[in-house]
């Protein structure tokens, strides 16, 4: 059974830069696609970016061009690379996984999750 644990997020400064981890354990990653949620108090959860099996990656508008998804299957962990962080990028970060080899933002496509890791940007 595929289990995730996220790690990497804090308090940062408008403009800094995190880097979140996915690390799992329980069966290699390889096999199955990734993706990178965050939700905010109050508002639903919203689909940042994926990878897929091969490495092909996609991303949400409000982060593109800021966050860079990788993922190194020797380690089973996959990163979120955040730069230029904004006060509305603030929210819990999950990271799930599907064994289908796919590219998308519905939650409901993945079946495993993690517990998320909170990320706060402000001054």
């Amino acid at each position: 059974q595929l289990q995730l644990v996220e790690s990497g997020g804090g308090l940062v400064q408008p403009g800094g830069s995190l880097r979140l981890s996915c690390a799992a354990s329980g069966t290699t990653l390889d096999g199955f696609a990734i993706a990178w949620f965050r939700q905010a108090p109050g508002k639903g959860r919203e689909g940042v970016s994926s990878i897929t099996w091969g490495g092909s990656t996609s991303y949400a508008d409000s982060v593109k061009g800021r966050f860079t998804v990788s993922r190194d299957d020797p380690e089973n962990t996959v990163y979120l690379q955040m730069n230029s962080l904004k006060p509305e990028d603030t929210a819990v970060y999950l990271c799930a996984a599907s064994p289908y080899d796919i590219s998308s933002f519905n939650y409901l496509s993945y079946d495993y999750w993690g517990q998320g890791t909170q990320v706060t940007v402000s001054s």
